[in-house]
């Protein structure tokens, strides 16, 4: 879990920003990099329950004809270039116009404050496209920063904090079973094969000329494996 030893989170001027408003064209190409992460996922959008990008890969237009986007992803393994990754949190904002699968992603980055050098300027091209994550989707990054991004996983539950930026909290759908909430197993999701279904409680994003809101909205859980080309 990230905790906060620094009071200030330190966004990169526009010169240092990765690939600021490249062309999706251009992002077609990833740059090849050792860099693999294992761990969790969730997110909470703008589409009614259930989000029909998911199954549908997003060749399915978003419940709203967009679909904005919270993400946090807890990496509980990883790596980059041999730069450890263990125990970091990320957060990001996603604003995508039309169908997910067309592309035209922007995003913006929040990196866990304790994040190295290295390892901040590795996680930035993974989330970016350049390298080899979103590759075909990502268009343009709004900004970067370091802060503190307070990942909870409690039960059913899952929330994410990043100062007032982001303050999300979700919970997962209960199926026939109170053990077991609702599933679509073995998908070819991008994300992962494995999603929980869940709904958004709380949910507030102001950042980046943003402003949303996804309580009682779509939201998924679910466990990722990630690796660049070259892993």
């Amino acid at each position: 879990m990230a905790t906060n030893k620094r009071a200030d989170a330190d966004r990169l001027p526009i010169s240092q920003r990765i690939d600021l408003r490249m062309p999706n064209l251009k992002r077609r190409e990833a740059t090849p990099t050792n860099w693999q992460i294992k761990g969790e996922l969730f997110l909470n959008c703008s589409c009614e329950i259930f989000c029909p990008c998911v199954v549908s890969l997003g060749a399915h237009p978003p419940t709203e004809g967009h679909r904005h986007a919270w993400m946090a992803i807890v990496i509980d393994e990883g790596h980059y270039e041999g730069e450890d990754l263990s125990g970091l949190n990320v957060g990001l904002l996603i604003d995508v116009p039309g169908r997910m699968g067309e592309g035209n992603w922007k995003v913006a980055a929040y990196v866990d404050e304790n994040t190295s050098g290295k390892a901040y300027h590795g996680l930035l091209p993974i989330f970016s496209g350049a390298a080899g994550l979103f590759t075909m989707l990502v268009s343009e990054i709004i900004g970067a920063e370091r802060a503190p991004v307070k990942i909870i996983r409690d039960g059913n539950k899952q929330s994410i904090q990043i100062g007032r930026k982001i303050a999300e909290e979700i919970e997962m759908i209960a199926g026939k079973s109170p053990d077991h909430p609702v599933m679509i197993s073995n998908s070819k999701y991008w994300m992962g094969p494995d999603i929980i279904a869940a709904r958004g409680l709380k949910s507030k994003v102001r950042d980046y000329g943003r402003v949303w809101e996804f309580g009682g909205k779509s939201a998924e859980i679910c466990p990722i494996e990630w690796q660049g080309p070259n892993a």
